[in-house]
């Protein structure tokens, strides 16, 4: 992605597009291309001391300043109340995020590179400053970091117990302002001189539109002093390890070939394809010696829901089977009471097993898996008996009332339980509380019995296949009878809540059609896509609920509560392209004009991968047009389940492993 010099010179465009460097840890450094930071999450280096969670903001900015013949620019920004100080964005002739984010400032007929990029399973953030053109001045840049320590959804201010102390050898500096936390060491190619000072009242206007604090202190410990010579580049990486040296010119050789290689590894036909595939990478990373999936940058971790939705897009369509495994592994081991966990805590050891639809959604992910590794045997060993936990659960009882019922549906809902991906809750106000049978529970629960009589017939269990098949038969009959609401000629959203059938037109109806065949006939299937079209579908996904509603909000905004009211009440959610494509595709067919039909709903996530978090997709939109970007500026399943549709439904049929069994032929 790359941005020119008209637009890193205007500061409201330039603060708007912000730039993800992670580290497959948890980590990340993170930013706007204006140089300020605007979310309390943006750092220079940002550690998970227990990956991927257990976040903290140990150093949030370097401020620069650059002396060409005693004449003194800045490339540094920051928001103070009613400033903005310095100006460095105006100084910007451009932007790329390839290979990792880099500005080009020109000052006085020079031109200066700066580069910043993490590396791949360290907690390392490299800074890189490299003078281009003929060497006819004299060129000195002078950097301020600036340090914190405090946990990443935080805000630091001014206070007696920092240590302003610094250990100084030569090439590096330590620092460790709070003994609580890690120190933070700076290896550097220039010369460091200790001067303690705060930078007071920092402003995020992002966290203040979120009506959050937004003001915090930064410390700065000193100033470094680097001759900018042309073509050598000069350094400073900062990091959380306890290390003596450091090879920054071999660890960014070697980033730099590990990126090509990544990207050279499954080259797409389609641009956009490819533009997604790239923006996957950073969703998968280490929790202790298994991958798993963080759900959206900046502030959340790994979710199982976010998890087994993503898991086809990241990794299937991707080609990244072992990774895919090693997730499916993962949760595998922690399946309690015939549920999967939903998160796993930022602080605390015991994930957290609180929706009806996790699970469910990590029974059709082992398919998905299977159906494209052919991995039979490990998925029989290791995923085939968490199934089963499942299955039993669900019938049995769990967690939260969820149980089947006596027609073969799923039931489930306790007061002030928020149990579906509809989950907003503020207090003991849940906003959609969607109690007793959801639409899109008995699609996956439809779709989880048929994948349990498959593998159970195929690990000789035949008695337990013939009981998913009846539980199954007798769940579909039940669908189609309860179901259809027939004055509206669409789904139900919940039937047998507490206040009866809900009739609101939402889009979790399309997941009926997407992820089985015979819940519904072709001309309901139909039906069903053409309001789901007129009422929910936006350039950007699809609206969580019909603007003729009255709890329509057109705009997420406003402080939490203000929030949380729009987050499922008219908010669109991306993701909803995946099976809303998905569910298209098998209703019209697979003919080259339903495909180019498909494609188009597309057009404006593709248009966003260069707003907002470049290159990348975010968590939500305004339901409104503009549909301004909310939420996680990055998400995965806002990514995946986009790319899943483009390579599934739009671009090839799958061939590899099994046969699959939710294509419509």
């Amino acid at each position: 992605m790359k941005v020119k010099k008209a637009d890193c010179q205007n500061l409201d465009r330039a603060l708007s597009l912000e730039w993800l460097e992670t580290n497959g840890r948890g980590g990340f450094a993170s930013g706007t291309i204006a140089g300020a930071n605007t979310r309390r999450y943006h750092a220079l280096l940002l550690t998970a001391r227990r990956p991927p969670s257990d976040r903290y903001v140990l150093a949030n900015h370097v401020e620069e300043w650059l002396s060409i013949d005693g004449d003194r620019f800045s490339f540094s920004t920051n928001l103070y109340p009613g400033a903005v100080h310095p100006n460095g964005y105006a100084h910007c002739t451009s932007f790329s995020s390839m290979p990792w984010p880099t500005w080009t400032f020109a000052c006085k007929g020079q031109e200066v590179q700066r580069e910043i990029l993490c590396i791949q399973g360290r907690d390392v953030v490299i800074v890189r400053w490299t003078l281009t053109g003929a060497e006819n001045a004299h060129v000195v840049l002078r950097v301020r970091p600036m340090l914190t320590g405090r946990d990443y959804h935080a805000l630091h201010h001014e206070n007696g117990n920092l240590s302003t102390e610094a250990m100084i050898s030569q090439g590096y500096v330590t620092w460790w302002p709070y003994h609580s936390l890690p120190t933070v060491r700076a290896f550097h190619s220039g010369a460091y001189y200790h001067e303690p000072d705060w930078y007071r009242h920092v402003q995020f206007p992002l966290e203040q539109q979120r009506g959050l604090d937004f003001k915090e202190d930064w410390w700065s410990p000193g100033e470094f002093t680097f001759e900018l010579k042309p073509g050598k580049a000069q350094t400073l990486a900062l990091t959380s390890e306890v290390i003596e040296s450091l090879d920054v010119t071999g660890l960014t050789s070697r980033e730099r070939a590990r990126r090509t290689r990544v990207r050279k590894a499954a080259p797409a036909t389609d641009q956009v394809a490819e533009a997604f595939r790239q923006a996957t990478e950073v969703f998968l990373v280490r929790r202790d010696a298994k991958q798993t999936v963080i759900a959206g940058y900046p502030w959340f971790t790994d979710w199982g829901r976010d998890t087994f939705i993503s898991l086809p897009g990241l990794c299937l369509v991707t080609g990244r089977y072992e990774i895919a495994w090693q997730i499916i592994e993962a949760f595998s081991t922690h399946v309690s009471e015939g549920m999967a966990p939903n998160r796993f805590p930022d602080v605390g050891e015991e994930p957290e097993y609180n929706t009806i639809d996790a699970s469910l959604w990590f029974v059709h992910a082992i398919d998905r898996y299977l159906t494209y590794s052919g991995d039979a045997t490990r998925v029989r060993s290791i995923a085939w008996p968490a199934i089963k936990q499942i299955l039993d659960g669900y019938r049995q009882g769990t967690r939260y009332a969820i149980h089947m019922d006596g027609d073969g549906l799923i039931a489930g809902g306790t007061p002030g339980a928020q149990l579906t991906w509809m989950d907003a809750k503020n207090g003991d106000w849940v906003v959609t509380p969607r109690h007793g049978k959801p639409v899109e529970v008995q699609a996956l629960w439809l779709r989880a019995l048929d994948v349990g009589a498959r593998l159970a017939a195929q690990c000789g269990e035949l008695s337990y296949a013939a009981r998913c098949r009846e539980d199954r038969a007798r769940g579909v009959e039940s669908f189609r009878e309860k179901f259809w609401y027939k004055d509206g000629r669409y789904l139900y959203d919940t039937i047998n809540g507490p206040e009866g059938d809900d009739a609101s037109i939402r889009p979790n109806q399309v997941f009926a059609i997407a992820l089985c065949d015979d819940l519904l006939t072709r001309e309901q299937a139909t039906q069903v896509l053409h309001i789901v079209k007129d009422h929910l579908l936006t350039p950007v996904g699809l609206r969580t609920l019909s603007p003729q509603d009255v709890r329509y909000r057109p705009r997420y905004e406003g402080g939490p509560m203000e929030r949380d009211r729009a987050y499922h009440q008219g908010t669109v959610w991306p993701f909803l392209l995946g099976p809303f494509i998905t569910s298209w595709v098998k209703t019209f067919g697979c003919t080259s004009e339903t495909r180019t039909e498909g494609r188009s709903f597309l057009n404006g996530i593709e248009a966003q991968l260069q707003e907002a978090c470049l290159g990348q997709v975010s968590e939500i939109f305004d339901g409104d047009p503009p549909h301004h970007p909310r939420g996680c500026p990055a998400q995965a399943w806002s990514v995946a389940e986009p790319l899943r549709a483009l390579v599934e439904d739009l671009e090839m049929p799958i061939t590899a492993g099994a046969a699959d069994p939710t294509r419509r032929t």
